[in-house]
């Protein structure tokens, strides 16, 4: 089986994660101290569905929200609900949309008022391990290429990487083969070809990469509950630069 799309299915990919994309502009603008996760879940789902788009993680293996709001500790799968964003509180924020059959995906870790340094150390190194990840992704690099990138990158700047979750394909699924970890040494696993559509991920935690999930079955925490961020983008790789479906403008 070609992991490679068509070019109809790239266009159709693109333009979910366009939705994705101005889905977490309209979040981003929103976040602030006294606001609830649940709050900006249903701006999401407002903006989504009048964008002709499908939340695509609502319902999703019973998963109960349009996005995942993990806010400080939590890694990843945050359920919104009557949380109330403090100053000085980090919130990442992942957003999934279904467009006519596509799907695009996406995260960012976002400050909520002012917030420790550390806490924007983190945040920036996560952003840049994504960006450096990507600028792996290229025709002729092997996959694991791609997770060195985001390995080394953190943990040259004192941070762990949480190998519990990885990124992953996308297209006509949610989730599609090949995983991607965030972990490896380079020049092993697939090698990239122009047209392969990934959703990389980087999740970089301040203490330890050991993680717990909660009794809910999804909230992903630190298992010693320091900071954790998280950023993602789908992105396509090409003959030159990978294309970024996602880039939030």
């Amino acid at each position: 089986m070609s992991l490679k799309k068509t070019k109809s299915e790239l266009a159709k990919i693109k333009k979910a994660g366009i939705i994705v994309a101005k889905t977490l502009k309209l979040l981003k603008a929103k976040i602030r101290p006294g606001i609830t996760t649940k709050k900006l879940d249903n701006e999401a789902e407002n903006f989504i569905r009048k964008s002709g788009a499908i939340p695509a993680f609502k319902g999703y293996r019973g998963y109960p929200a349009t996005i995942c709001a993990s806010v400080n500790e939590e890694v990843v799968h945050g359920i919104p609900g009557g949380r109330i964003l403090r100053d000085g509180d980090i919130i990442s924020v992942d957003v999934g949309a279904e467009l006519d059959g596509f799907f695009g995906d996406a995260a960012i870790t976002y400050p909520v008022g002012r917030i420790s340094k550390q806490a924007g150390k983190l945040i920036e190194v996560t952003r840049e391990a994504l960006y450096k990840a990507i600028n792996a992704a290229r025709k002729g690099n092997h996959l694991s290429d791609v997770s060195h990138a985001v390995q080394s990158h953190a943990e040259k700047a004192g941070f762990s990487i949480v190998r519990d979750f990885v990124g992953h394909g996308i297209g006509a699924s949610l989730h599609e083969e090949p995983q991607i970890p965030n972990f490896g040494e380079p020049g092993y696993g697939l090698k990239l070809e122009a047209g392969m559509v990934l959703a990389i991920e980087p999740m970089v935690n301040a203490g330890t990469a050991k993680v717990v999930v909660l009794d809910d079955n999804w909230t992903a925490v630190t298992r010693d509950r320091k900071l954790s961020a998280h950023f993602e983008h789908t992105i396509c790789v090409t003959n030159a630069e990978a294309e970024i479906f996602t880039r939030v403008k």
